[in-house]
């Protein structure tokens, strides 16, 4: 059924008390205007500054009824034709017990029209004598036609406001703006759009990235999900191989566009009848790997190869010392990311949040917050895609490694000769030298056994060390490092081979 049908029908059987939590008002007002095409009621709307006022006549201009709730619920009472009664804000009214009385005996029809008495606020929360006869009614968010009809509306008005300047659209980034738009309400739809539309005039590809962070800061408003604005490019990590060819393969299926904006039609709206839609979108990866061989680079970077925003959920700010907690805020973390569709929420060290040996010495808290994140990998339905690092196996849950929670577990190993080069010539590179000039092979043969971080690290000592003896950065200073370096391959042996062992014949190695 449809948000108007389901309004409908509540109000064919006459409901006494309907919730509706929202911000946006016109949209609610808009949805009762409708209803009345195929339900006849009287329709009236009340606030505090407005008094009582009926709204399906167009009559908004005539003076209103009473402005307080008492007299109001008093003139619902008496009045001789039955009508919905919209009260905007009148919660924290209700408090005194003279005015719920009030409401119980319209409710319960003593006396009175069979009224339908409609809360509509931000949050609602009755006393428990009128929440027994309340139904909760939440409109349906704004579909891709809306949103672009709210968006094109926004950069008329910025016309009429600049001398009929009118607003610059790319036909094919409308397409992408309205599609990341998804999951906001009017207002919010409207704000953003306001915001692009009026930095420069235009909405083009410039604007995503904008959208994608003013977006993120409206819906993360529990501070539980860090946005990561620099996400990576597969041309900045070296090596992983297999994993770049997986989500080149996966992107058009994950980031497809079900819902086609008419007139915006794009490529990635044709793409929605090819066959990749055919394939459900993939869910997630687990990087499994030695510390330092490039794990959280390789999750920056899927998230720059699917194109879409990568934001961060730190287990560490999730756990709360009162009851219940926690799971809240896990509840409410990946609700906030299932509304920035697509994206993709990246775990760090995901063992440390989910250890699969502190028994009950949390309480049990551990144990519900997995239940919780498998049932939710298990059952959800929208574009997230997770990835998860993680550098102890043996401390992760082993619900967690079966098959089907994570669409491919990929082992990061230590890096080979080819891959050390790509390090060293890509670090180099990056600090303004031109890596063509250094003896990479002589670099790769010194670095055996290193992590790409050690590599870093190495070049960053060689810089500071060149720098104190005022010379140039050399191949001998890198070398030199490298030689004074003990990496973890040599200090911790035994627990990096015991790891790599272990992913041998059960992980897909990520080169």
């Amino acid at each position: 059924m449809t948000e108007l049908q389901d309004l409908v029908a509540l109000l064919r059987a006459d409901t006494p008390l309907i919730l509706i939590e929202t911000r946006d008002e016109a949209r609610v007002v808009e949805l009762f205007r409708q209803a009345l095409s195929q339900v006849w009621r009287h329709m009236h709307r009340w606030s505090i500054t407005e008094g009582l006022r009926r709204f399906d006549l167009d009559r908004e201009d005539e003076p209103g009824g009473p402005a307080d709730l008492s007299s109001t619920l008093d003139a619902i009472r008496e009045a001789a034709h039955r009508g919905v009664y919209l009260l905007f804000d009148a919660v924290p009214f209700m408090g005194a017990a003279i005015t719920q009385r009030q409401v119980r005996e319209i409710l319960e029809r003593r006396n009175c029209q069979p009224h339908v008495l409609v809360l509509v606020g931000h949050k609602l929360e009755l006393p428990p004598e009128l929440a027994t006869h309340a139904v909760r009614y939440t409109p349906q968010l704004p579909d891709a036609a809306t949103r672009l009809k709210l968006v094109r509306e926004e950069a008329d008005a910025y016309a009429r406001q600049n001398g009929g300047r009118r607003v610059e659209i790319d036909g094919e980034a409308i397409h992408a703006i309205v599609r990341n738009l998804r999951g906001l309400d009017g207002v919010d739809i409207r704000r953003i759009a306001r915001h692009l539309i009026n930095d420069d005039g235009a909405l083009g590809p410039n604007d995503l990235p904008q959208l994608a962070k003013l977006k993120f800061e409206l819906l993360n408003r529990s501070g539980l999900l860090r946005f990561e604005y620099d996400t990576a490019r597969f041309a900045d990590v070296a090596g992983a191989r297999r994993i770049k060819r997986w989500v080149e393969q996966r992107r058009k299926a994950f980031v497809a566009d079900a819902e086609p904006v008419g007139e915006v039609a794009s490529a990635d709206t044709v793409a929605v009848k090819s066959p990749a839609l055919a394939l459900e979108p993939p869910k997630g990866l687990l990087l499994l790997g030695v510390q330092g061989c490039g794990k959280s680079m390789i999750a920056k970077a899927v998230a720059g190869g699917f194109g879409v925003p990568l934001v961060r959920l730190d287990f560490g700010s999730l756990y709360n010392k009162y009851q219940g907690e926690t799971e809240r805020n896990l509840r409410e973390a990946l609700a906030a990311s299932e509304q920035l569709e697509p994206c993709v929420v990246w775990i760090d060290e995901i063992e440390k949040g989910l250890a699969s040996d502190t028994g009950d010495l949390d309480g049990g808290v551990s144990r519900r917050v997995l239940g919780y994140l498998l049932t939710w990998m298990a059952e959800r339905r929208s574009r997230v895609f997770l990835v998860a690092t993680a550098n102890s196996v043996e401390a992760l849950p082993p619900e967690l490694l079966r098959k089907g929670r994570f669409d491919e577990v990929f082992f990061v190993d230590l890096p080979d000769a080819a891959t050390r080069e790509q390090l060293f010539a890509l670090h180099l590179e990056k600090r303004g030298f031109n890596a063509a000039l250094f003896e990479l092979p002589a670099l790769v043969a010194a670095s055996e056994g290193f992590s790409g971080a050690e590599i870093e690290q190495a070049i960053v000592s060689a810089m500071f060390a060149a720098s104190a003896a005022n010379v140039a950065l050399s191949d001998f200073a890198v070398r030199a490092e490298l030689k004074q370096t003990r990496p973890l391959s040599v200090l911790m042996a035994e627990q990096v081979e015991a790891l790599r062992e272990w992913a041998r014949e059960r992980t897909v190695p990520a080169d």
